[in-house]
């Protein structure tokens, strides 16, 4: 969320913004806030002006008392009577005003940094680097719902009878890997310096509004029926959430932490081919990392964590590139972000398996998150977040650059001590 004071001085700025996050739509938005804001800042003046008034005349009717003027008096009153009228009507309007303009700036677009680049969807984002060299093998790479159910490893059908499509059972050997996968995530991240949490797995509505876009909210949580409480869709939700209304010395920054949860989406809309099986599901399980920083460290802390993400899938023997998100594809909170794609062998091409986003002050100054420097001023902290791990598209990952001509998959080297000293999974 912009600060008022922003789009007051740069309403062209803000305008421009949106043209390039191609929501034309939102344009007529700058005026309404601006003219809003004027009137805000109008009632303001004259709820100032009433009081003042109000205090002047009320020692004015203390006088006439004291000098038995009780006619005068009451008509002084009559005159603090009305002004405490008017007084009252002004700050219900100014309430109703003050919710407008809060509604409007958590709907214009957060300003994208200079280096995105310009474009309408995901099919202009561009390629930054590649990590490791793409590997087809001559052998064929079957679906990975097929891998896993050579080691009898999942049941999608028995899922669906419990709980509908984008459900699934994992099991043996499969189910140990996605384990595996995620307590080495865990550490991975622990030995780089980042600490540990598990947090909520529900956040209030509040929280919810604080962190994400209303188009996201929409599209993602689940809401507990006669509750204000949603089912996370990621832990960066409560991480974030932890620091709600809190003021932080600026020693204490920055604050890095790595956490795990289940994520609950309801993922919406109709999705292609290669998204069934386990690729996009309604449950799964996630490392997370987050940061919340001084504002000049948070470039810094947006490479050094889309660089965790790298590392650790290399480590795990799979090719990936980073490719950085262009103005169209970024939600409305973000500055920039840049997805980890990873290499599939069996389409040929790279996925999604993670996202890192710079959100600037727009998350902090939703949820008040402010920071208290050494000179005594208070500012907005920057936050950012990123994918450690997503097992469910992590596996597939794992599954395809790891088959061997056999059916078997090899295990890494990293990841045995959490495979029960295990160096390859066969077939059942």
């Amino acid at each position: 969320m912009l600060d008022i004071k922003f789009v007051r001085a740069n309403p062209d700025v803000v305008r421009e913004n949106i043209k390039k996050k191609f929501q034309d739509d939102k344009l007529p938005m700058v005026d309404e806030v601006l003219e809003l804001d004027q009137r805000n800042r109008d009632i303001k003046q004259e709820v100032e002006a009433l009081r003042a008034e109000k205090n002047k005349i009320s020692k004015q009717i203390g006088a006439c008392m004291a000098q038995g003027k009780k006619e005068e008096a009451e008509g002084l009153k009559q005159k603090v009577q009305e002004s405490a009228d008017r007084i009252e009507a002004l700050s219900t309007e100014e309430k109703e005003v003050e919710e407008k303009i809060k509604k409007i700036m958590m709907t214009i677009p957060n300003i994208i940094d200079p280096s995105v680049p310009i474009g309408k969807d995901d099919s202009e984002n561009v390629e930054i680097e590649k990590f490791g060299e793409p590997v087809v093998p001559e052998y064929d790479i079957p679906y990975h719902t097929e891998i896993m159910e050579s080691f009898a490893g999942i049941d999608l059908e028995s899922a669906g009878k419990v709980a509908g499509n984008g459900f699934y059972y994992l099991m043996g050997d499969i189910a140990r890997l996605h384990s595996a996968v995620i307590t080495y995530a865990r550490d991975f991240m622990i030995e780089r310096g980042f600490m540990y949490c598990i947090p909520p797995f529900m956040i209030r509505s509040n929280v919810v509004t604080g962190v994400m876009s209303f188009a996201e909210m929409d599209a993602m949580m689940y809401k507990i029926e006669g509750e204000d409480l949603y089912l996370i869709g990621t832990s960066e939700h409560s991480m974030i959430g932890k620091f709600i209304d809190s003021m932080l010395d600026e020693s204490q920054l920055p604050q890095t932490l790595t956490s795990y949860s289940p994520c609950f989406r309801k993922e919406k809309g109709a999705h292609g081919i290669e998204e069934r099986g386990v690729y996009r599901i309604h449950q799964f399980e996630k490392q997370e990392m987050i940061v919340v920083c001084k504002p000049e460290e948070s470039p810094k802390w947006y490479d050094v964590l889309w660089k965790n993400t790298v590392d650790l899938f290399r480590s795990l023997d799979i090719p990936v590139r980073t490719l950085e998100c262009c103005s169209g594809d970024l939600a409305d909170l973000k500055v920039k972000s840049c997805d980890v794609e990873a290499w599939s062998p069996r389409q040929k091409k790279y996925f999604e398996v993670g996202s890192c986003s710079n959100l600037g002050d727009a998350q902090a100054r939703r949820l008040g998150i402010r920071v208290r420097g050494e000179d005594g001023n208070k500012y907005f902290a920057h936050t950012l977040n990123n994918t450690v791990v997503a097992p469910p598209r992590m596996l597939i990952a794992f599954l395809e650059n790891n088959l061997q001509a056999d059916g078997s998959v090899k295990i890494p080297e990293v990841l045995r001590p959490y495979m029960g000293g295990m160096t390859e999974i066969k077939r059942k």
